[in-house]
């Protein structure tokens, strides 16, 4: 039970942090070329009408919104952040005590599987973006991002590490 509570708030942790940085990553990008990011309201809509029992959408903006989406988008991608982070902390157990970049990477644009074979075919946007107006710009910004998360698990490892590191010195060396 220590185990699983231990690779939880692990999860949670680089999950955050990994998910943080996907988001300022993102807020750059904006500042600087004016292409916006996901709406994460779009994905509270997807999820919301799932309830009902609709999956897919010829044009998720079109669809009817619901009540709380902003907030309930942020949550959402966050879970899924943490759920990428619990993934990456599976593969590899003992990650964060020596945080490398290859496998933050490879979580991190390995997680590009979800959005193009699940969530943009269901936004009505296509298998990776094939129906939007720029299919190639599309994916190479979704690969961008998913390539800024697992920039994020792995300086997020290791600030978690330095703080561990930190947190086990004598009191007369910090």
């Amino acid at each position: 039970m220590r185990a699983l509570r231990r690779w939880a708030v692990r999860s949670a942790l680089l999950g955050v942090g990994a998910t943080a940085t996907m988001d300022a990553g993102a807020e750059l990008v904006r500042r600087t070329t004016g292409v916006p990011p996901l709406d994460y309201r779009l994905l509270a809509r997807w999820i919301g009408h799932m309830r009902t029992g609709r999956f897919t959408h010829d044009n998720i903006a079109d669809a009817e919104p619901i009540r709380g989406e902003a907030k309930l988008g942020l949550v959402v991608h966050y879970s899924i952040g943490v759920s990428f982070a619990g993934l990456l902390l599976a593969w590899r157990p003992r990650w964060t005590e020596r945080p490398s970049l290859g496998p933050a990477m490879a979580i991190g644009l390995g997680t590009i599987i979800a959005p193009w074979f699940v969530m943009q075919p269901a936004f009505g946007l296509g298998v990776a973006s094939a129906k939007t107006h720029d299919p190639t710009a599309a994916r190479l910004r979704s690969l961008r991002t998913h390539a800024t998360y697992g920039l994020g698990l792995y300086l997020t490892g290791q600030a978690l590490k330095a703080a561990r590191a930190g947190l086990r010195r004598p009191a007369s060396r910090r």
